[in-house]
């Protein structure tokens, strides 16, 4: 948990949950797992149990004592709609959201039908604020398309999309009701290809259709048709060699 935070579309990140399982191919090398099992047995760190899923109340009230109004990444280094998160929990975490308006809180979850549920239902009151953004991860047409169509069906008045780590030309969506998408490459020394055409795509179907989009980075294998890019940055970050077309860091209007 930090209120500063090296991720670049946000300010801090909070994680009253740690831990959580893989469900798709976008969670094979996950950053987060990575780094929790880092720290697996170390006697008092807040990683000491490793990457196993685990509620953290103490943390829950964490944004109330942040004076200045933040982006906060909720559970980045877990998913709040996890099967194993009880629904009490959830609530007791959306109540500090609704809580502390003057920040910004931005929820990811590749649980899309129980987030879609719960705002439906005990989480309206949420659902409603616009401080509160919801959104869901997309790599892929199999599993993470499926989950636009979650998030729209959701009675939210903030929706978003990660395209991250992107894995493949997802091909013509529907951004109806998404009013922010975020795209990027696989970072790491296992990331998987990221080919900057997806991206194209991704950002001119944005335009078309009205969303603001944020490019991340381009990864650590960033590729132009079978072609590697090479870049001097590791991890595709420094957008001062990126082609200038992708060179698109956008926010909401709300």
């Amino acid at each position: 948990m930090s209120d500063k935070s090296k991720i670049e579309w946000t300010d801090a990140t909070w994680n009253p949950i740690r831990g959580c399982t893989k469900v798709s191919p976008g969670c094979k090398h996950c950053y987060a797992e990575t780094f929790s099992e880092r720290f697996r047995g170390v006697k008092g760190h807040p990683f000491e149990q490793g990457f196993g899923l685990r509620l953290v109340p103490e943390k829950l009230h964490l944004p109330l004592g942040w004076n200045q109004p933040r982006r906060v990444f909720v559970n980045s280094m877990s998913d709040l709609f996890h099967e194993g998160v009880p629904e009490d929990y959830i609530v007791r975490v959306a109540e500090v959201m609704a809580q502390a308006s003057w920040h910004t809180y931005q929820v990811l979850t590749k649980r899309s039908g129980r987030m879609r549920d719960l705002l439906d239902s005990r989480l309206g009151f949420a659902a409603r604020a616009p401080h509160i953004w919801w959104g869901v991860s997309v790599e892929d047409r199999r599993y993470g398309v499926p989950r636009i169509g979650h998030l729209q069906a959701a009675h939210a008045s903030v929706r978003f999309l990660s395209l991250e780590p992107l894995l493949e030309d997802i091909g013509e969506i529907s951004l109806s009701g998404i009013r922010w998408a975020i795209v990027g490459g696989e970072s790491g020394v296992r990331a998987r290809p990221f080919d900057i055409g997806w991206a194209r795509s991704a950002l001119r179907q944005c335009r078309e259709q009205g969303v603001a989009c944020f490019v991340k980075q381009l990864g650590c294998r960033p590729v132009s048709g079978q072609s590697p890019l090479k870049l001097r940055s590791w991890e595709g970050k420094e957008w001062d060699e990126w082609p200038a077309d992708l060179r698109v860091r956008q926010y909401p209007d709300l």
